[in-house]
């Protein structure tokens, strides 16, 4: 018996040393096909953070390289909120994010509705309405430049209906420059938010229709009580992305004003560009950017406590 005993427990061992061998072994093989994407990660995602937090904090021209890093403390950042242009660029990107964010989100949804519903050939207009979504943006923008320029379409139709003088300065006019940025940013979001909502409306089984119908409900009591609840947490995901994506807008307006003498509808990620790519000031560009971060993390937080009262899970 004893003799068993001992066998039994050196048999024992033996699979525990083997179960461990075969595990350093699944790990090792898991590691091994993780570490490409980790060294990516690290070199591409979390060193460059890391850094730009460390350069907010410092004066630093690329071109005189590492030895020419200055820490400056939170210098960067008084400056930033004594800065006229920078506070200007932060009222702009707000002014994107209010006027783009609820109005692109209300025109696909109605949208949304209409083709999912009612609409002949509805694969065929949701690859429509995606098709700017998915197009190089500064493809667009040119295009976008082309129209609202002294000389183009949106003048020629304009001169047309308002009967004016001359042809309408809209990259210029300070009460004008950022409209086209506004309908440029509403048109490129409605595809990707129209085809998120029709896959939301498509998950609402019709039964609840039909018994809302038989009890004498109408479209509209319908839709406040059954569509629109049932869609609020993809409303909500949208409303999330679609402000991230406004926050940090940047093609349209630097495309459009490319080279013009009005840059009153600049927003927080171009001036990053600027203060880092034209004038060489890491640090200050660091600083903005973190700043953005910020303001983007505030806002998102407020959104997910105040979701609770108009989302239903």
């Amino acid at each position: 018996m004893k003799k068993r005993f001992e066998n039994g427990l050196k048999v024992e061992s033996r699979i525990e040393k083997k179960c461990s061998v075969m595990a350093k072994r699944e790990n090792l093989t898991a590691y091994s096909f993780l570490m490409p994407s980790l060294i990516v990660f690290v070199a591409l995602v979390l060193f460059p953070i890391v850094f730009s937090f460390f350069l907010s904090f410092t004066e630093w021209n690329f071109l005189s390289g590492l030895k020419g890093i200055k820490i400056v403390g939170l210098n960067n950042f008084k400056t930033l909120f004594s800065d006229a242009k920078f506070m200007q660029a932060v009222k702009n990107t707000f002014i994107y994010t209010i006027t783009t964010v609820p109005t692109s989100i209300l025109l696909a949804l109605a949208l949304a509705y209409v083709v999912n519903e009612k609409a002949y050939g509805k694969k065929l207009l949701r690859s429509c309405f995606f098709i700017p979504y998915i197009s190089s943006a500064v493809a667009l923008a040119t295009v976008f430049k082309i129209l609202f320029r002294e000389d183009g379409p949106v003048n020629m139709f304009a001169q047309m209906a308002l009967h004016t003088d001359g042809p309408i300065k809209w990259f210029v006019s300070p009460a004008l420059n950022k409209i086209p940025i506004i309908i440029f940013m509403i048109w490129t979001a409605i595809g990707y938010e129209l085809v998120v909502y029709m896959a939301a409306l498509q998950g609402i089984s019709p039964s609840l229709y039909e018994s809302a119908k038989i009890d004498g409900a109408g479209s509209l009591k319908c839709f406040l009580k059954i569509t629109f609840p049932l869609i609020s947490p993809t409303t909500f995901y949208l409303v999330i992305v679609r402000m991230i994506a406004a926050f940090k807008v940047f093609s349209a307006i630097d495309i459009m004003t490319l080279g013009l003498p009005a840059r009153e509808n600049t927003s927080i990620v171009v001036k990053v560009y600027e203060e880092a790519f034209r004038n060489y000031r890491f640090g200050l560009a660091s600083a903005q950017a973190w700043v953005l971060v910020a303001i983007i993390l505030v806002v998102t937080l407020i959104n997910f406590r105040v979701q609770k009262k108009w989302v239903h899970y």
